[in-house]
Parts: C-alpha cells; sequence; structure tokens
C-alpha cells in the first residue's frame, strides 16, 4: 500500500555545512527543499513555502529553535507541519522543552542522514496510519475536526498545536477507553521516538487549559480518558 510521503522540507541551521549536507540528502530523496540561517527567517519562509516538514536546530543566534517552534504552533495555517528538531545538546531537560514546545522528533548531532530519513519515513508512517481514522468526531459539545485542525467547544473554537491536537483526537475517537501514559507515548509519538511520560502530562494539562477541565479525566495510577 502506498503511503504519503512530504513533498516539501524546511531546514534551519546557522551552520552552511549542515545545510548542504541535509539540502543534498534530501533532494537525493525527492524532496524540494528550502535553507536558512535564523528562527526569525525561517518563520517568514514557512508561511510561503508551506513545507510538510521543518528540521530546526536549536541552537541559534538572534532566536534560538525552541522560540521558533513555539511561534510556529501558534500560526494556524502551519499547525499541520511537523517539527525535528536537531541539536548537539543532550541532557534530559532539553529533550523535554522540544517536545514540550511542540517538536515531533528530536535528534542529536553529529547527524547521520540515513538514519535522519530513517526517522523522517517513520514520521510520516504514523501519518499515514492516522489519516484511516474518520475526518470529523463530537462528544457532548466538543466537536473535532481532523480536515481543519480545529475544534470547537461550544460555539468556541479553539486551535491546538499538533501533538496537542493529535492527543485530543486520539481520546475522543477512544472516548471512554483509559490509556496509560506508555499508550499515550507510543500512539501519539511513536514507539520509535524517545519521549519522557512527563510530557504527556504536560500536553495533557494544556489541552485541558484550552478545551475546559471537564473532558479529559484522569485515572489515578492508571491514565487518562475522555469521559
Amino acid at each position: 500500500m502506498e503511503t504519503h510521503k512530504p513533498s516539501k522540507v524546511l531546514v534551519v541551521d546557522d551552520e552552511k555545512d549542515i545545510l548542504e549536507l541535509l539540502q543534498y540528502n534530501l533532494e537525493k530523496e525527492g524532496f524540494e527543499v528550502r535553507t536558512c540561517q535564523n528562527g526569525k527567517k525561517a518563520i517568514d519562509i514557512a508561511m510561503q513555502f508551506n513545507p510538510d516538514l521543518i528540521i530546526l536546530d536549536i541552537m541559534m543566534p538572534n532566536q534560538d529553535g525552541v522560540e521558533t517552534c513555539r511561534q510556529l504552533r501558534e500560526i494556524p495555517d502551519l499547525q499541520h507541519i511537523y517539527i525535528i528538531f536537531l541539536t548537539a545538546r543532550t541532557e534530559e531537560y532539553s529533550e523535554i522543552a522540544a517536545f514540550d514546545i511542540g517538536a515531533d522528533d528530536y535528534i542529536t548531532k553529529p547527524i547521520k542522514p540515513r538514519a535522519l530519513m530513517k526517522r523522517i519515513n517513520a514520521l510520516f508512517r504514523r501519518e499515514y496510519k492516522k489519516m484511516k481514522g474518520e475526518d470529523l468526531i463530537k462528544y457532548e459539545d466538543l466537536i473535532v475536526d481532523r480536515n481543519s485542525f480545529t475544534v470547537n467547544v461550544g460555539t468556541k473554537q479553539v486551535i491546538l498545536p499538533k501533538k496537542e491536537f493529535e492527543l485530543l483526537y486520539f481520546l475522543v475517537r477512544n472516548k471512554g477507553k483509559v490509556f496509560s501514559r506508555d499508550e499515550l507515548l507510543k500512539n501519539i509519538w511513536g514507539s520509535d521516538v524517545y519521549v519522557l511520560a512527563r510530557t504527556v502530562d504536560v500536553h495533557i494539562r494544556k489541552v485541558r487549559e484550552k478545551i475546559g477541565g471537564g473532558y479529559i479525566n484522569t485515572v489515578k495510577g492508571v491514565g487518562y480518558k475522555l469521559g
């Protein structure tokens, strides 16, 4: 069965050698690639280029990758974009910050192009599997629309960053069923991406703040469920 493959990638890194390396390997795989060397310019290019994926360095002058990711996740037209962080930092708190701000994956330098391509393909295989579900799901006065990436709570429309949206969509689609943190990590982030369990708690808290606290319930000692 043919899987969805992205066509556009934006690479953002302040090191020219890395930009050239990634552009060469991505174009060899058939991607259309744009590059830039700072976060502020990346936002402008993303608005015009509308990439499927952004590969984003964390440590950059003027505006780092974390702040750039935060701003990208606040733009409704860019909610669908996948973001992979690249960084030379290996501290656990850097990974936590990356996923909490909305990253889909986190890869440390030095870059291994073949390994990076496998991670990209895995990311989009997960997306293809998610595409098989219903496009619009309702629960009480909550409406989750995967086509427009929007959530309606009564008459109020709420825009969620990609991972928060996927988490809510998954819980609504499986309403009434309890999922542990590990199960949510596997279904939303994938088994091939290392994410700390507390990342689930952070995303649940953020979703509750935006849609209201009466939808997602905590089952003490087990996990979370909707309803």
